[in-house]
């Protein structure tokens, strides 16, 4: 028979009066204390992400499909990423042309997908790349209905400009972990100088989409003070990866995060930004199998990406879409997200 503590209790009854009744999200300390919750409330906890998700953002879930422009190559030294040139990854560096992206586009289209999503190895976009990103996303809105993301690394106020006029809705950059923990993860930029590229997001008038990866050698409270920071960041999407480690990159050898850990972190997220748009991304798979992904869709998680990543292999998009159906999730229309 499962124990209860009083003290366990009470940090369940705070986080369900404050976020569940009155919307407002768990404080940085508030998220810690769900992160050292024992594995025994771990259903009660996720249970209660499930029903904060149920009452802040509804039924429906948005599905998501990216491709990788520019793959490899990448100048940064992030330590988890085998798309940089300066790692004795296997990955190297190759683009798509226009008529792929497109093709691609049509594919993700065709799960149901209301986001595609463009994404490209670099620091920031040079001449060359934003003009073939132009190509793309003209050629792409000529085909199909679909929204368009991008995720090109770090922006100029005139790139952000120039892609929200293309019809750039969303744009992903990733604070990938906590602002104290970040120099031990990249060295070549600063946690700062993605905050500035959200900044100019956000002014340009697209939607933001900031999140990270947990599991990357962070502690329990840096993991708490990174919600805490996407929190005062509000971005529209979190996508929420697990570190699932690259041959010859320094994380390689980091174990992967254990399930629970994982549920946890999903929970603690949604507790901590009930409004927000919450991804099931990169990782999942090897972090928590089939399973876990059934119990992250009851636990929180109102996204997910299907299909493969930019260099690693998904779970297919039939299954993921299979799963919704299943859990009679209705998957988010296209003229809702627009």
């Amino acid at each position: 028979m499962t124990t209860v503590t009083t003290e366990q209790s009470d940090i369940l009854a705070l986080a369900r009066a404050q976020v569940l009744e009155n919307g407002e999200g768990l404080s940085e300390a508030q998220v810690l204390e769900v992160l050292r919750l024992p594995d025994s409330v771990l259903e009660e906890l996720l249970s209660l992400a499930h029903e904060v998700r149920m009452r802040w953002c509804g039924p429906e879930v948005e599905v998501e499909g990216i491709i990788s422009l520019k793959t490899g190559g990448c100048p940064e030294d992030c330590h988890f990423c085998s798309q940089s040139g300066l790692f004795d990854s296997p990955v190297r560096a190759a683009w798509l042309d226009v008529p792929m992206l497109v093709e691609a586009a049509k594919q993700t289209a065709k799960t149901g997908a209301t986001e595609f999503c463009i994404v490209a190895a670099v620091r920031g976009p040079d001449e060359r790349l934003m003009a073939q990103v132009a190509a793309g996303i003209a050629a792409i809105k000529d085909e199909l209905d679909i929204n368009i993301a991008c995720s090109l690394g770090m922006l100029t106020p005139e790139q952000a400009e120039a892609l929200a006029a293309m019809g750039v809705h969303r744009y992903n950059h990733n604070l990938e972990t906590a602002r104290s923990h970040f120099a031990q993860v990249v060295s070549t930029h600063t946690w700062e100088e993605r905050w500035e590229t959200l900044r100019l997001v956000r002014e340009a008038g697209m939607e933001v989409c900031c999140g990270g990866i947990v599991g990357m050698g962070e502690s329990l409270a840096q993991r708490a003070e990174f919600a805490g920071q996407l929190a005062a960041l509000g971005p529209d999407e979190v996508p929420l990866n697990f570190l699932n480690p690259r041959p010859g990159t320094p994380f390689g050898e980091l174990e992967p995060m254990s399930g629970p850990d994982a549920l946890r972190a999903v929970a603690a997220f949604r507790l901590a930004l009930p409004r927000a748009i919450l991804r099931f991304a990169g990782g999942r798979e090897i972090t928590l199998g089939d399973l876990g992904a059934r119990r992250g869709l009851l636990g929180g998680v109102n996204a997910v990406i299907v299909g493969n990543y930019l260099t690693t292999l998904g779970r297919p998009a039939e299954a993921d879409i299979d799963l919704l159906g299943e859990l009679a999730m209705p998957l988010k229309a296209l003229n809702d997200t627009l």
